[in-house]
């Protein structure tokens, strides 16, 4: 717990932090041309956004069981 609050609660709030910015590396490349992130970033924090998403469903099953 941190600051009273679980910690699964924070790696929701990373994660979904994280997949939108994946989405906004792409369309910013993509759709508006603007290259402020080279695009070959997007597959690694794309990456990241999958390993975050795990071990926030494993603490969330966790959780559960536990």
């Amino acid at each position: 717990m941190i600051y009273g609050k679980p910690l699964i609660a924070y790696m929701g709030i990373l994660t979904l932090s994280s997949l939108l910015f994946t989405a906004f590396i792409s369309v910013s490349n993509v759709k508006f041309n603007y290259h402020l992130i080279p695009f070959k970033w997007h597959p690694r924090v794309a990456a990241v956004t999958i390993t975050l998403a795990l071990v926030h469903a494993t603490l969330g099953v966790g959780s559960y069981f536990f």
